[in-house]
């Protein structure tokens, strides 16, 4: 429920979001910003090696020489630094405070929480050079070498007990749907990150279960894990943001439940090397996985009814806006490209990658945007180091969106229909995509100026209660040490 108090907030333009107790403010300060800090950092480096990367392919020659730059490693670098340098820590760092902030209790064990994003970042760093170093596995979206994967594993382990915890010593009895989201999410990440890591690296499997392993996980990654965490986050924060009653509670348990029994099954192409009745399965599932979608856009209808102007008036509800209509976007293309069958064979064009856009950072990285923006000055008590910042990262980051997936989602359809032309070689198919990629580029140019934005600004606004930090403690100690001189 939205209290008379948040709705007046929302409605005169000042923040509904508060730390809550000075306990839970002190509790989450520093272990979430130890994660958001270092998330945006490799934001930023997965960025540049994305550009890097789209540049290459339009330009072949362009900074060949080194080994470590060539496409298939920068490509798969950023693909992994967006991942799980920047939505798994993010998202976590996120989840553990809705657990704080919600249960209305103190996190429990903010040490461990920032040892364990400590370690978490740590992987994440050994695993980008093992990835430009040429030892990198090969596996889409599980690109980090086993030793990489063990550290990321181990601080998500530390960071997922701290957040069970804290939901356990919660002191409202009642938990909001989001608290069930996030719950999901702890464990689904856990379970599919150690099982496919077992099975492809540790102990691998042989023939056709690695593809299957591959697109199991996959599809879970991006299908389940990502949209509990991401809309658990919609719905706790939206209403409070908007000033608004939240939308009704069984259809976001309809949707969580969608995600669980369905959203599992999705991610396997009709062309998949893999027994017929897989692909078969995957596109029910992706199918009734729609519902899910459908269900989201209800609810965000039902708590924005009569008042869809002030998510523009509010820069962190246009993060996440946009997230929500990403989520809705992807969700639309996942199911167009399951039932393209063989026909058109989209998931062998750039649709796939225009889609995962849309998955990855259109909806996770937009509304976690959003949510960083509106809870980082509750918890240290300032505001952002710039506005300015704030408000041209959110055109930054939607004009670069629709940059990147728009001419990968064109140039896709035109790739498929091309590929089926069987007077086509498949270089002259190749070259018919230059143009939709060289716009592309320019998406990932404004993208990476955005994300650049976003992490100045943190920084900025971390170094700022640091000095100020600094201060107060020389402060007190010349306070103190003028005491004692004047009591001797």
């Amino acid at each position: 429920m939205v209290s008379p108090e948040a709705k007046a907030k929302a409605a005169a333009g000042a923040p509904a979001i508060d730390a809550g107790s000075a306990e839970e403010t002190v509790s989450c300060r520093w272990p979430l910003l130890v994660l958001f800090l270092g998330a945006a950092g490799w934001l930023v480096a997965g960025s540049l090696l994305g550009l890097l990367a789209s540049i290459k392919f339009h330009s072949p020659m362009f900074l060949a020489e080194p080994a470590w730059l060539t496409y298939g490693r920068v490509k798969a670098a950023s693909a992994a630094l967006l991942v799980y340098g920047f939505c798994v820590p993010t998202a976590l760092g996120v989840g553990l405070w809705l657990m704080s902030r919600l249960g209305r209790v103190a996190l429990a064990g903010p040490v461990v929480a920032g040892f364990g994003g400590g370690l978490l970042h740590a992987g994440v760093a050994v695993g980008l050079v093992g990835v430009l170093r040429g030892d990198g596995t090969g596996f889409l979206h599980l690109e980090f070498p086993a030793g990489a994967a063990g550290l990321v594993f181990l601080g998500y382990l530390l960071l997922g007990t701290v957040g069970v915890l804290t939901l356990y010593r919660r002191r409202e009895a009642r938990m909001e749907a989001a608290q069930w989201f996030v719950l999901a999410g702890l464990f689904w990440f856990g379970w599919i990150y150690s099982t496919a890591n077992l099975c492809l690296l540790v102990f691998p499997v042989r023939g056709v279960a690695q593809a299957a392993i591959n697109y199991w996980h996959t599809g879970n990654l991006l299908g389940v894990w990502m949209g509990l965490m991401g809309l658990g986050t919609v719905f706790a924060l939206l209403p409070r943001l908007a000033g608004r009653e939240p939308g009704r509670e069984y259809v976001a348990m309809f949707v969580f439940w969608v995600l669980l029994l369905f959203g599992s099954w999705t991610g396997i192409p009709a062309t998949a090397p893999l027994p017929a009745w897989m692909p078969a399965l995957s596109t029910v599932g992706t199918v009734l996985s729609g519902l899910g979608v459908l269900g989201v856009a209800v609810i965000v209808h039902q708590t924005l009814a009569g008042r869809y102007g002030s998510v523009w008036r509010d820069e962190r509800l246009r993060f996440l806006g946009l997230g929500v209509a990403a989520y809705v976007v992807g969700g639309v293309m996942q199911v167009v490209e399951a039932l393209s069958g063989r026909s058109w064979m989209l998931h062998f064009t750039w649709f796939t990658a225009a889609r995962e856009w849309m998955q990855v950072y259109g909806y996770l990285a937009l509304v976690m945007f959003g949510t960083v923006y509106a809870i980082v000055p509750a918890l240290v008590g300032v505001d952002w180091w710039s506005r300015r910042f704030l408000r041209l990262h959110f055109w930054l980051a939607g004009a670069g969106l629709l940059f990147v997936a728009a001419p990968l989602a064109a140039g896709g359809v035109v790739e498929a229909a091309r590929l089926l032309n069987p007077a086509l070689g498949f270089v002259e198919v190749s070259r018919g995509t230059l143009m939709f990629l060289r716009l592309s580029t320019i998406g990932e140019l404004l993208i990476l100026a955005g994300n650049g934005l976003f992490f100045v600004n943190l920084a900025g606004t971390v170094a700022g209660i640091c000095r100020r930090a600094l201060a107060d403690a020389l402060r007190r100690w010349g306070a103190e040490t003028t005491g004692e001189g004047a009591a001797a």
